[in-house]
C-alpha cells in the first residue's frame, strides 16, 4: 500500500474523530493558555474551601483534552470485551472540573465488574508521586472504567462516554422516578437502580492546543494502525449477539405488558397507548442503533478490502499471453 496514501487515510480519519467528537482547538493567548497553567496555591485553598459540601450540584462540567480522551478510547479497546480501570489527572476551575491526562491502572476486569485490588493502589501512589516529581502537579480527579457491554467502539466515530458526579457522603437527592425502559441491558439495570441516586451527570466538552498535537499524532498513530488491523464486525460479535437477545427480552418484557393493561381497566386509555408507544419507540431506536452498527462495520470491511487486496491486485505485473485465448462453446 502507498504510504502517501496511508497516511493522507490516517489524517482524514483523524480529523473526522475530532469533528464527531466536536473537539475545540484552542488558539494561543493568555486566556485559553490558563487551563494548562496549574496554581497549587489556588488548587489547595479550593480544597481546603470544599463548596460541594454545601452545594451537592457544584460541579456542573467537565473539560476532556483531546490526548486524555484518546488516551481512554485506546485503552478501554485494548480490552475487547474486559472491563478496563484508570485514573484521571487535572484540576478545578469553579464548577469545571478539567481532566488533562489519564492514566492505565493494572486491575482484574471481568465482563461486568472491574477490581482494584492492593497493587493498583501501590501503582495509583507511585505513578502519582513520580508526576509531580517530573513536575506533573495535576491531582486525580476521577477514574474511568470501560462498559463493553453497553456499546461499540467504532473506528472513526463518536466515542459514547457519560461523566458523573457523586454526591456527598449523607446527602439524599430527590425521589424522581426512574424510567422503566433503560438502554442498558436488562443483566446490569439492576445494578444500575442500586447505584442511581448516588451521582448525577455533567456536561463533557474536549479541547485542545497547537502542543497536544504532535503527541495526539503520535498515539492516533497507535489507534489507527489498532483500527485497521481489527474488524468491528468479528470484535463486536458478542455484543451485538447479545443485544439482539437483550432486544428480544425486552420485546417480551413490553407484550407481557401491554397484555396487562388490556385488563386494567381503570388506566386511561391515551396514557396506556402513550406508555406503549413510548416503550416500542425505544425498543426501535435500539434495535437501529445496532443496525446502523453493522453497516459501520460492513462499509469498514469493504474500504479496507479495496485499500488493501484490490491495490495490491492492481500492483501484479502483468503477464504476456503465449497465444490466443481458448474459447470455450457451452
Amino acid at each position: 500500500m502507498d504510504p502517501l496514501s496511508s497516511s493522507s487515510s490516517s489524517a482524514i480519519a483523524q480529523k473526522t474523530w475530532e469533528l464527531e467528537n466536536d473537539i475545540v482547538p484552542m488558539e494561543p493567548s493568555p486566556q485559553t493558555d490558563s487551563i494548562f497553567y496549574y496554581d497549587e496555591s489556588v488548587q489547595t485553598k479550593f480544597q481546603q474551601e470544599k463548596p460541594w459540601v454545601n452545594d451537592p450540584h457544584f460541579f456542573k462540567r467537565v473539560k476532556v483534552s483531546a490526548l486524555a480522551l484518546l488516551k481512554m478510547v485506546v485503552h478501554a479497546r485494548s480490552g475487547g470485551t474486559i472491563e478496563v480501570m484508570g485514573l484521571m489527572q487535572g484540576k478545578t476551575d469553579g464548577d469545571a472540573i478539567i481532566v488533562m491526562d489519564a492514566f492505565a491502572l493494572p486491575v482484574e476486569g471481568t465482563e461486568t465488574r472491574v477490581n482494584a485490588q492492593a497493587d493498583a493502589y501501590e501503582y495509583m501512589v507511585d505513578y502519582s508521586q513520580t508526576n509531580k516529581q517530573a513536575g506533573r502537579l495535576e491531582n486525580v480527579v476521577g477514574w474511568y472504567h470501560s462498559h463493553p457491554g453497553y456499546g461499540c467502539w467504532l473506528s472513526a466515530g463518536k466515542v459514547e462516554i457519560g461523566a458523573f458526579r457523586t454526591y456527598p457522603e449523607g446527602y439524599k437527592p430527590a425521589d424522581d422516578p426512574v424510567s422503566e425502559y433503560q438502554t442498558i441491558p436488562l443483566n446490569k439495570i439492576e445494578d444500575f437502580g442500586v447505584h442511581c441516586k448516588q451521582y448525577y451527570s455533567l456536561d463533557i466538552t474536549y479541547f485542545k492546543s497547537s502542543l497536544d498535537s504532535h503527541l495526539l499524532d503520535l498515539l492516533w498513530n497507535k489507534y489507527w494502525v489498532n483500527t485497521l488491523s481489527s474488524s468491528p464486525l468479528l470484535g463486536n460479535a458478542d455484543y451485538v449477539a447479545g443485544q439482539i437477545s437483550d432486544l428480544a427480552d425486552k420485546l417480551e418484557h413490553a407484550e407481557s405488558q401491554l397484555a396487562h393493561s388490556r385488563i386494567a381497566p381503570f388506566i386511561a386509555p391515551q396514557q396506556r397507548k402513550k406508555e406503549e408507544e413510548s416503550q416500542l419507540a425505544k425498543i426501535t431506536r435500539d434495535s437501529a442503533k445496532i443496525t446502523v452498527e453493522q453497516v459501520h462495520g460492513l462499509m469498514s470491511q469493504v474500504i479496507k478490502d479495496i485499500l488493501f487486496n484490490s491495490v495490491r491486485q492492481s500492483n501484479k505485473p502483468q503477464t504476456e499471453s503465449s497465444g490466443p485465448e481458448p474459447m470455450v462453446e457451452s
